[in-house]
């Protein structure tokens, strides 16, 4: 369902992929797309005025213009830049607040992303001299070793 505070981009896209089988069945799409919407985008729906739209290319058009100051925009990679472990902080909560912040952005930077975050880690941190020593190369190796890392000081 679309609730306005979603990116309505993503939402069309959404429904595309559970529509695939009925994508070449214009009609169908229009008349099936209402269902996928919350109340306030039913309402800008029931708003439309009658025979104004004629594809499905023009109702996803008309739903994108009305939302777009729901659109996610997409964050520079310098916030992730920017990103370090605070003093206290757990590496559970650190990881999770980089891989947040890691997803809203655009773009392939894994190589970035791993180097930012063994950069982010304070210089006595353990994972960091861990992974210093280690040739990590794509991001689900460096998952994989925040992972046994993580385990490795619970079991202590």
């Amino acid at each position: 369902m679309y609730n306005k505070g979603t990116d309505p981009m993503e939402h069309i896209s959404h429904f595309n992929q559970r529509m695939a089988v009925h994508s070449k069945n214009e009609s169908l799409m229009c008349k099936v797309f209402p269902s996928s919407l919350g109340l306030v985008a039913m309402r800008w729906f029931d708003s439309l005025r009658a025979g104004s739209i004629d594809s499905f290319k023009e109702l996803t058009q008309a739903f994108e213009s009305h939302f777009i100051t729901c659109s996610r925009v997409p964050q520079p990679l310098a916030s992730l830049l920017s990103l370090s472990m605070r003093e206290g902080e757990t590496l559970k909560t650190y990881s999770n607040r980089y891989w947040e912040m890691f997803n809203k952005i655009d773009g392939d930077f894994d190589d970035v992303a791993i180097s930012t975050f063994k950069l982010g880690l304070p210089v006595e941190h353990g994972l960091r001299k861990s992974l210093t020593g280690k040739l990590v190369t794509s991001i689900h190796q460096l998952i994989d070793w925040i992972d046994k890392y993580k385990r490795v000081k619970e079991d202590q």
